[in-house]
């Protein structure tokens, strides 16, 4: 029977590891993992949790020598992706973060003659990311990387993009994986048939207590519980399943005339038109002056309306922004800062993390991407009221297993955040699964 040793780089909460492992027994392999590379304090506390067989220890994988870790057969590793991502600048390689990867080039190349191929993830964002022109197919962060496991390092290289809720997880949670292995092995297959779908009913735990607070008591007298089914709340645009702030009066009483001002202005500032008078690069969501709404929405009283709108801050009064573009070592991106050479105009709060709860999930769907950022603001409906998503409910949308646990992360407010970030950042378990069987089976097919 054979036996891989593996490492596990930039671990986690582990689930690129778990994945492995469960299409290794699956195959009838043996596995042992050699290192564990990880240095977020949290972390390491899961994994000594859910491990507790191994001595896990922090460990700074720029800091490590690659003659410091033990041979082994099969490197797995969630790169950090925040320099890729589209919730970051996208700085990509010009940002420490971003250039970690190169910790698995040097580990790859030192170890190379033991090696028979490694799973490396990545977010969406990393195949267009740094586009030379908009024709192509991939951007020159991924080229860089592809042609350093091809060409340098001599490996069989392929990627895919594969969506979670294609392999029976109920998150539709798109993520890169990039595939290795000796040339004599062969080509390596990531076309997969997709699975039936799971939806987020199957993963909640009902009859749990809700929440009842000034936030729930206000938006249960405007909603009921069945109402609030798949919604989102936030001032943005989010059509029919969106619910503003002033829907429910959150902020402070609303009249029917700023409710009508609210609705107007909120669409009125993506008109694009608005963006050539102004004198700025069109944006989605421009702050207007008093006069350039007084052209839709002409009201005595305006002045009035806005000021207390400002006051119960649901307006903000904000100069327009402008795109600025840097340059880093021939890679560019694009931030907006306020031009104050422009005059001022009320703009909408957007702030969505500014609600305690921001998405009711679908219980009868899948899941949308679920972020770090945003699970602590993601909210369930459960009988008659309303609560927060579960940790243990979390990790079965991210298809860990049922005996995985996250207990110690439930203490108080600050513990549950720090499980969500962990949480957030991890990977889907079923995914890596289904992609590490094709690695095995292509390494053993002979």
């Amino acid at each position: 029977m054979p036996k891989y040793k593996f490492i596990d780089l930039f671990a986690g909460l582990g689930g690129i590891r778990l994945g492995f492992e469960q299409a290794a027994k699956e195959l009838g392999y043996e596995t042992e993992c050699v290192f564990t590379s990880e240095i977020k304090e949290s972390a390491i506390q899961a994994l000594k949790k859910n491990f507790s067989n191994e001595t896990i220890v922090p460990r700074d994988i720029t800091k490590i020598k690659e003659s410091d870790i033990p041979k082994f057969n099969i490197l797995l590793g969630g790169f950090p992706c925040q320099a890729f991502s589209y919730a970051g600048k996208q700085r990509g390689f010009t940002e420490t973060r971003g250039t970690l990867f190169f910790e698995i080039e040097r580990i790859l190349e030192y170890h190379f003659k033991n090696i028979d191929g490694f799973i490396l993830e990545n977010v969406e964002g990393l195949i267009v990311h740094d586009k030379k022109d908009r024709s192509d197919k991939i951007g020159r962060t991924l080229t860089v990387i592809l042609n350093i496991l091809r060409e340098k390092l001599g490996f069989n290289v392929e990627f895919a993009m594969l969506d979670a809720s294609n392999f029976g997880v109920a998150q539709i949670r798109k993520r890169v994986f990039i595939v290795g292995c000796k040339k004599k092995y062969g080509a390596i297959n990531l076309d997969f048939t997709p699975q039936p779908k799971a939806i987020v009913r199957d993963y909640l735990d009902f009859g749990q207590p809700c929440l009842s607070n000034k936030f729930t008591q206000k938006l249960l007298k405007h909603y009921t519980p069945e109402d609030l089914n798949g919604k989102f709340l936030k001032d943005k645009r989010g059509g029919n399943l969106n619910i503003h702030s002033w829907d429910f009066e959150y902020k402070g009483t609303v009249s029917y005339e700023q409710k009508e001002l609210l609705n107007l202005l909120f669409k009125q500032r993506r008109r694009k038109s608005w963006a050539s008078e102004i004198g700025i690069d069109w944006m989605d969501g421009m702050p207007l002056t008093k006069k350039q709404i007084e052209s839709f929405f002409p009201n005595e009283n305006l002045q009035e309306l806005l000021d207390d709108l400002i006051n119960k801050n649901y307006l903000v009064l904000e100069h327009p922004k402008k795109k600025v573009v840097t340059v880093i070592n021939e890679t560019s991106y694009s931030e907006r800062i306020p031009d104050t050479t422009l005059p001022k105009g009320y703009n909408i709060v957007t702030g969505k993390l500014s609600f305690p709860i921001s998405h009711f999930l679908d219980i009868y769907n899948q899941a949308p991407t679920i972020v770090a950022m945003d699970m602590n603001a993601i909210g369930v409906v459960d009988g008659n009221g309303i609560r927060n998503l579960t940790l243990k409910e979390g990790l079965g949308l991210f298809g860990y297993p049922s005996d995985y646990s996250l207990e110690e992360f439930q203490k108080d407010i600050k513990s549950i955040r720090l499980g969500y970030d962990l949480l957030g950042n991890s990977v889907c378990v079923p995914v890596v699964k289904e992609v590490a069987k094709r690695l095995l089976s292509t390494i053993n097919k002979k």
